[in-house]
């Protein structure tokens, strides 16, 4: 893409559930790569090359549309990011949908690994190995280091080590990332994306209305706001008569040793494809080492909207190594990353708080 045809301020594209959603029944990692892949805004075939990238908005009027008269946008958003297991939301029109919040992002591609022992089920068991798609944004407009920003990852696991598994398969869907009110962290090498994180919403100034707008909105929906449970990964590959156990916390940090990309002012897409891409280089022949940890003894203090999580015990299970990374138009428009459902157990399928579209439980 050497011009941008679209509108970096409108919303676009149907955000509450379509056919498209409802006919879901998994995909294939070729074609969701393969559609990664179709539209980067810059040159490269991964859009590696340098030059500017786009800089969409997330608004605060976008936010609170439809709140007294008219579509509540904001609301079929969320409602559809629970509901809908998608992993690509085309339109009518091929042009996708335009994302509300974390507007901005670039998609990585790897896999998952698990290297020790431990209690958990499914894709925490020891020796599961599966391939992943992610994308990494940040949580509002600030995509410039010295920024405040909060990394966010929303990651597919698959339960295939082929990239051209000839059938579809419905990954497990992980939602990790820094503090929701933003931090100061300079380097990705340094953040800890985790699946509850504390919460500062001062931190976001104005911008603070946006998240008193989506938290009510994602409570009313489900239940937790500020959290999702990792229950899909701890049941990916296991058989239906074993019983689920998860881990209530989880984290992704890189792993030690690991270079750092400087840069004054560096936007964190090209940060992330500084680790994939030496200068000039058509290929990419780095990659970025995500050490998996997990826990079940942490604790919340404070009031919603200004919270603090304490986790003990990390155990460090395996890796998520990315080996490719990809910013393009339906990296940011096309891919959807399902929001798990929460559950009051989150070891039991029978207490999911949102069924069919409707939530079900207090």
């Amino acid at each position: 893409m050497t011009q941008w045809d679209f509108d970096l301020v409108k919303l676009h594209g149907p955000q509450g559930m379509t056919a498209e959603d409802h006919e879901y029944r998994g995909s294939r990692y070729a074609d969701v790569r393969a559609a990664l892949y179709q539209n980067p805004y810059r040159g490269g075939a991964a859009g590696q090359q340098p030059g500017p990238l786009p800089m969409f908005r997330s608004t605060i009027r976008n936010a609170w549309r439809g709140l007294f008269s008219g579509e509540n946008q904001f609301r079929h958003a969320s409602a559809r990011s629970m509901d809908s297991q998608a992993d690509l939301r085309w339109g009518p029109d091929g042009k996708g949908w335009r994302r509300i919040i974390a507007p901005n992002g670039i998609c990585v591609l790897g896999t998952w690994e698990i290297t020790e022992q431990n209690i958990y089920t499914g894709y925490f068991q020891q020796g599961s190995k599966g391939l992943t798609i992610g994308r990494f944004s940040s949580d509002g407009n600030e995509t410039m280091r010295g920024q405040r920003r909060s990394f966010s990852l929303g990651m597919k696991v698959y339960p295939t080590t082929d990239p051209e598994h000839p059938t579809p398969l419905i990954p497990a869907s992980v939602i990790v990332q820094e503090d929701l009110g933003g931090m100061r962290t300079p380097y990705i090498n340094d953040a800890e994306l985790v699946n509850t994180p504390s919460v500062h919403a001062y931190r976001r100034g104005i911008y603070f209305l946006i998240m008193l707008r989506a938290g009510p909105i994602f409570q009313r929906l489900d239940k937790v706001g500020d959290a999702r449970q990792v229950h899909q990964v701890a049941e990916l590959g296991k058989a239906p008569d074993v019983p689920t156990h998860a881990p209530d916390h989880m984290m992704l940090k890189m792993a030690q040793g690991q270079r750092r990309v400087e840069g004054s002012r560096l936007d964190f897409r090209d940060e992330i494809y500084g680790h994939m891409f030496n200068p000039g280089d058509a290929q990419p022949t780095g990659s970025m080492v995500f050490d998996i940890l997990v826990s079940s003894l942490g604790r919340r203090t404070g009031v919603r909207g200004l919270s603090n999580v304490k986790v003990q015990d990390w155990q460090r299970i395996g890796t998520v190594r990315f080996h490719e990374a990809i910013c393009s138009y339906n990296g940011d428009h096309v891919i959807q990353f399902h929001h798990p459902r929460w559950r009051d157990d989150r070891n039991d399928r029978n207490t999911y708080i949102r069924v069919r579209g409707e939530r079900v439980r207090r």
